[in-house]
This record gives structure tokens, C-alpha cells and sequence, in this order.
């Protein structure tokens, strides 16, 4: 009996449609990766970030304005915004203020701008930006910023931070020990909070160092002020030091104390 062509038909497209699954499967992100909104207005640069995540499977949702971003970055937190400064609309340092303010829980963000002077990056550390990255830059450079981030910030993870005695809320930028608030300026408080997220971990000084100034630290020792700074906020009016010196180490945080 000779074979009935409606069954190699139908074979056929039963195999046509396995192989577009599998090419659809090999197109789709890892289920693992990280989800990135970008805010940026320039559309070659959207696209180029675009297929630079995307390559390395991970999703990319785009907004080309201020109000737009802050919008998507509340309706879904993504793991990582990666905001451009010159926004129409709502600038990128006023974006990352409000969402400091508004949203429920700590979203990395990575600043993305041609402005590369040292007052820019210190005004985008102030806006809450957590990492700072000079166009132009390199693709493998922002992805790997981006990963390390991730990790950095235990992504969606709530605003408050405890250890010990210490409570942090990453949204306020408050402080406080056994329930008494932390008088703390900025860059104490970004120490504090650095040794608090890597807790119980100790950090060494060039971990600190690169983590508040990135690649354009001050000169000398720029640590010891504001360390002392810190101890006298953290430790002094309390009975036992949280801020403990790991000799041949760096620094750690107590979370006995």
C-alpha cells in the first residue's frame, strides 16, 4: 500500500514546528537572567545596549524619557536600571531621587553618561545612583557592571537592612542603632552601608575605596576621616563597637554589638 501523502504532510509540519520551537527556545532569554530597564534617549544607543543583553540572555525594556522610566521602574522594579542623565521630561538625577522616595524596594542603578567629572559622579552618588559608567564605553564593561550589581544589592530584596543592633532603610537613607537615629552625612552613611550589606564579610580598603569613589579616589588616605567620622556616630555613644578593624584585612561590622 503506498504511503498517504497526508501523513508526510503532516510529518513534516510536525517537524517544521519543532524546529521553530527550538530556534524560538534558543532566541529566548535564560528564565535566570537578569531583567535591565534602560532609560535613554538616544535610539542607536537603545538598540545597541539592547541586543548586548539580550546576546547574553538577559531581557531589556527601554524608555526614552524621564517620566516614562520612573514609570516602568515602580510598575516593575527591574533588577537593574541602567538611567542616562540628559532626559527629556525628568532628568536622570531627579528620576533616581524619586524612585529612592517611591519605590517599595532597592533597585540598583547604574548611571550612564558622557558627563565624567568628578562634582557629576558625586551628584549622581547623592541622587542615590549606586554605580556610575562614562560614555563611551565598553559593551562586556556595562554587562559586567551590571552582574555585579545584581549581586551587590541582593536583587528585590526590601529597603531595610538589619544587623545587630543596626537598621538601615536604603529608601530614606536613615540609620539607626538600638532604635537611636544615626546622624550620618553622606559619605559615612555610604560607608556604613557598604560594610552592612557585605556583613558578615570584612571589606578591604580599596574594596571601600573603589565602592564611594570608583576609579578617582582622592588622594593620600581618604579613608581615615570619614572612618573616624563613622565611629563617632556608630560606636561612641553606644557601650560596645560595632565598627571592628580586621588587622591585615580591613573592616567589618559587629553584628553582635
Amino acid at each position: 500500500m503506498p504511503p498517504d501523502p497526508s501523513n508526510r504532510k503532516s510529518t513534516q509540519g510536525a517537524a517544521a514546528a519543532a524546529e521553530a520551537r527550538d530556534r524560538a527556545a534558543a532566541r529566548a532569554p535564560d528564565a535566570s537572567g537578569l531583567s535591565v530597564l534602560v532609560v535613554e534617549d538616544s535610539l542607536p544607543l537603545r538598540r545597541g545596549v539592547a541586543e548586548l543583553f539580550e546576546r547574553h540572555g538577559h531581557r531589556a525594556d527601554f524608555a526614552a524619557d524621564g517620566r516614562t522610566g520612573l514609570r516602568l521602574a515602580l510598575a516593575s522594579p527591574p533588577d537593574v536600571l541602567v538611567l542616562d542623565l540628559g532626559l527629556p521630561g525628568l532628568d536622570g538625577l531627579a528620576l533616581c531621587a524619586q524612585l529612592r522616595a517611591q519605590c517599595d524596594r532597592h533597585v540598583p542603578v547604574l548611571m550612564l553618561t558622557a558627563r565624567d567629572t568628578l562634582a557629576d559622579k558625586l551628584a549622581g552618588f547623592d541622587a542615590g545612583a549606586d554605580d556610575y559608567l562614562v560614555k563611551p564605553f565598553a559593551g562586556d564593561e556595562l554587562l559586567a557592571r551590571c552582574l555585579a550589581l545584581s549581586r551587590r544589592h541582593r536583587v528585590g530584596e526590601p529597603h531595610a537592612l538589619v544587623v545587630g543592633s543596626l537598621r538601615i532603610d536604603r529608601r530614606t537613607g536613615l540609620a539607626s542603632r538600638h532604635g537611636r537615629p544615626l546622624a550620618l552625612t553622606a559619605l559615612p552613611y555610604r560607608l556604613l552601608l557598604a560594610l552592612a550589606e557585605a556583613w558578615p564579610r570584612a571589606l578591604t580598603r580599596s574594596e571601600l575605596v573603589q565602592r564611594l569613589w570608583g576609579e578617582e579616589a582622592p588622594p593620600s588616605d581618604p579613608l581615615r576621616s570619614h572612618l573616624y567620622l563613622l565611629r563617632r556616630v556608630l560606636d561612641r555613644p553606644f557601650e560596645r563597637p560595632m565598627l571592628l578593624t580586621v588587622q591585615g584585612v580591613g573592616f567589618r561590622l559587629d553584628g553582635d554589638a
